[in-house]
């Protein structure tokens, strides 16, 4: 049976390896004629240190910075979006006509990239992975491999090529 791939989620913390791993979703997106969903995960602060925080703060003026915190970080990755697109042009047709929808979340980076792959009905995960001493060598990034583990979908992990 040939797997037929409609939704792809691209995982990114907006690293190099995370960029070059979107030309490798975006390809396979034109390919497939699917769709792609963008994924950044904000690791939860410690819960003392927020409660803290927002103890300093106050609870409307904490809800008030972590608002324009997720302001900031949408307006970063869509132009994140927009600049990979602008690079890839004359490669792949109508970029932004790849892009389904784009997700922040806040939590456990492995765990928000299996639970949204479930959620949207995705077909394969696209994600970046680091990795070129000895020791990295042998293994790939830690949220990568914890996703290649526990996921129920195919899952392409791509490497930042050396230099």
């Amino acid at each position: 049976m040939i797997p037929k791939i409609k939704k792809i989620l691209y995982a990114t913390d907006l690293s190099e390896s995370a960029r070059h791993a979107f030309y490798y979703a975006a390809d396979l997106a034109q390919r497939y004629d699917a769709m792609v969903t963008f994924l950044y995960v904000m690791e939860e602060m410690n819960h003392t240190v927020e409660f803290q925080i927002r103890g300093m703060l106050g609870r409307k003026e904490w809800e008030r910075v972590k608002s324009e915190k997720l302001d900031f970080l949408t307006n970063k990755i869509k132009s994140k979006i927009e600049e990979f697109c602008q690079e890839m042009d004359s490669q792949i047709d109508s970029c932004r006509l790849l892009v389904e929808d784009i997700l922040i979340k806040s939590g456990n980076p492995t765990e928000e990239i299996i639970n949204t792959s479930k959620e949207i009905n995705a077909d394969m995960v696209v994600m970046g992975s680091y990795g070129y001493n000895i020791l990295m060598d042998a293994l790939i990034g830690g949220t990568a491999r914890k996703v290649v583990k526990n996921s129920k979908i195919p899952v392409l992990v791509v490497r930042l090529p050396q230099k």
